[in-house]
């Protein structure tokens, strides 16, 4: 098979059956077998009855029902498990993507032999100041922290490598990392293609002003991971020996200053009245947290068990 396409989707009633009518069709003009994945993230629209009743006239249709709404992530996860095609693509529901993108991208992944091609909405039809500018911001910030140079980390149209999917887990809001987390993996043939992009033709975005802030936290973590996720003891280790060190030798010092007080005939200074002795205290019993943590770290990594934080009522 050619093609999977990943479709997550929310409350997208209006455009599934338009959707689905444009992918068929460039598909069918371009001579490449398919297979959709409708991932309904716990609609309560008449989205998963519209995707049961194409399923019957279309085999090439298959969907998942998650029991709630889990995000974009764990949507995206349960699709590229059972993703068939030799090409994923993943697009966005609501029409803002366009279908006639598929074949240059497929063609890109195929003959030019790239893991990743990510879409780049270079011009972008949404509001200027609650999303284009935070975009900007957010993407030039990705690209400082992770190496990975792309223009558009969110734009969901993408295609990957089948090897690519069936390689990374995806969790959390990290499908904006994708190509990083592929990049960690050691996928490093990513690039970038210019998309077309319009405005939403029905409903609203599921998405506000606060995913920039998640996308931050999520990048930050995604930093930290990426260098000591399978580590920690090298982070917390580290950090706590120096602290544990550094606060044991303030006491050592505090200690051999009262002696020479002593020896000298001065009594009366209390060491616990001195400020050193507290912040020595204090990073001595840091420290040792900080050791203990990364040991724990360790061990957590080495029981862990892969597992699923979503629960599917039903695949067609």
């Amino acid at each position: 098979m050619n093609l999977s396409i990943i479709i997550p989707l929310l409350n997208e009633e209006d455009s599934l059956e338009e959707l689905f009518s444009r992918i068929d069709s460039v598909c069918r003009t371009n001579e490449l077998s398919y297979e959709i994945w409708f991932v309904d993230d716990g609609s309560t629209d008449l989205s998963w009855s519209i995707i049961e009743n194409l399923k019957v006239q279309h085999p090439q249709i298959h969907g998942i029902k998650f029991s709630r709404n889990y995000g974009k992530s764990q949507a995206l996860h349960a699709a590229f498990e059972r993703a068939h095609g030799d090409v994923i693509i993943t697009m966005d529901a609501d029409l803002q993507d366009f279908p006639e993108e598929i074949p240059d991208l497929y063609k890109m992944v195929i003959e030019d032999n790239y893991d990743i091609v990510s879409g780049w909405k270079k011009k972008r039809f949404d509001n200027v100041m609650t999303k284009n500018v935070p975009s900007k911001l957010f993407n030039a910030a990705a690209r400082k922290v992770s190496g990975v140079e792309l223009h558009d980390f969110n734009c969901g149209l993408k295609a990957y490598k089948k090897q690519v999917v069936k390689s990374i887990d995806v969790y959390g809001d990290m499908h904006r990392y994708i190509p990083v987390l592929a990049a960690n993996a050691g996928f490093r043939r990513i690039t970038e293609k210019e998309v077309r992009h319009q405005a939403r033709p029905y409903g609203t975005s599921k998405f506000g002003t606060e995913r920039f802030i998640r996308g931050f936290l999520d990048l930050v973590t995604l930093w930290f991971v990426s260098r000591f996720g399978g580590r920690p003891m090298h982070f917390f280790g580290a950090v706590g020996t120096i602290m544990f060190i550094f606060g044991f030798l303030s006491a050592f010092w505090l200690g051999v200053s009262k002696l020479i007080d002593v020896s000298r005939g001065i009594y009366g200074h209390l060491i616990t009245n001195n400020p050193w002795f507290f912040i020595a205290l204090t990073m001595m019993i840091m420290g040792t947290l900080l050791f203990i943590a990364g040991f724990l770290g360790e061990m957590i990594i080495r029981t862990n068990r892969e597992h699923k934080n979503y629960n599917i009522d039903e695949v067609i």
